[in-house]
């Protein structure tokens, strides 16, 4: 397939890994990327110094085109920037903050940028400061979720009529049949998190990816909302936060029960009770761990099996 996004992005098919915090090192970005799709390195729970050691080990195994993705909130954003220059890192997906900071001076060292928004204002504002894509990313989405709660269903088509540039669908996609959803909508590429965050080759610890095959609908609560929105899956850490938002508690009071390193505990180290546990709505959908090039041929073969079926419909 070749369209906008295959053809910025220099990849064979318009699925890109999400560059989810714990789970995406530099292994689960190459085999996306050898499977067809662009392979994404998380930047959000790295050191500069590990962050340069998986850019270097990527690049030991595989040659297609990567990205890396970097949250702007990160406190070491700036020293991950100079690291992605240095590093001549073909595209950076940009989160969590103003696009404006980095898009022109990362663009000016070649790189191509996408941003992840979270509402049609916030898309038109990355397009102004020139970013050649935007990631419309729905409230049912894994990590850090946009407090306007749209649903990816709602967003995707305003998004597409607020911006000329090129859209990708992120937001509780785990098949072909969610992926061609999205097209229809005016997608041109979708953005997979959940899905891939259980794929053998990702870095999450093997307790929590069977705590997300185990998942059940409802499983998943949107939480944190005064700080930073995220979607958690149900555990004793998230029954906290929740009783305490409940009770109407402060952000300074929810920011101390966080802590430091409470999504490392439990995305990383496995810590099912007492860690922050990262995911997607659509968690409850997968079922089994596969390796990243299967996940990435069955949705695309589904994708164009539905296609294929509609058009039959319609024939």
């Amino acid at each position: 397939m070749q369209n906008r996004i295959t053809q910025l992005l220099g990849c064979t098919y318009p699925i890109i890994q999400a560059g989810m915090v714990w789970c995406s090192g530099w292994r689960l970005a190459a085999a996306v990327s050898e499977a067809g799709g662009l392979g994404v390195i998380g930047a959000g729970s790295m050191s500069p110094e590990l962050l340069r050691e998986h850019i270097q080990s990527y690049r030991k195994h595989c040659q297609k085109p990567f990205a890396v993705n970097l949250p702007l909130l990160y406190s070491q954003v700036e020293e991950h920037v100079k690291i992605v220059i240095e590093e001549k890192v073909p595209v950076v997906i940009s989160s969590a903050g103003n696009p404006a900071l980095y898009t022109g001076h990362l663009q000016a060292q070649g790189i191509r940028v996408m941003h992840v928004v979270s509402s049609a204002a916030f898309a038109r504002k990355a397009a102004q400061c020139g970013v050649e894509a935007v990631i419309a990313e729905g409230v049912e989405a894994g990590g850090h979720n946009g407090k306007e709660e749209t649903t990816t269903l709602c967003l995707l088509p305003l998004v597409c009529e607020a911006v000329q540039v090129p859209v990708i669908a992120a937001g509780g996609i785990a098949s072909g049949k969610a992926m061609l959803a999205a097209f229809a909508l005016g997608a041109e590429g979708v953005q997979i998190g959940s899905l891939f965050a259980t794929a053998q080759e990702s870095s999450a610890h093997p307790d929590f990816k069977a705590k997300i095959l185990s998942a059940t609908e409802g499983s998943t609560r949107l939480s944190l909302k005064k700080l930073n929105p995220v979607r958690l899956l149900q555990n004793e850490f998230a029954r906290q936060v929740q009783e305490l938002e409940a009770q109407g508690a402060s952000a300074e009071t929810l920011r101390a029960l966080l802590g430091k390193g409470r999504a490392r505990l439990g995305m990383f180290e496995g810590n099912l009770d007492d860690g922050e546990l990262e995911i997607g709505q659509v968690a409850y959908m997968i079922r089994e761990s596969k390796p990243a090039a299967q996940l990435v041929a069955e949705i695309w073969n589904e994708f164009l099996l539905t296609a294929d079926k509609i058009k039959n419909i319609h024939a």
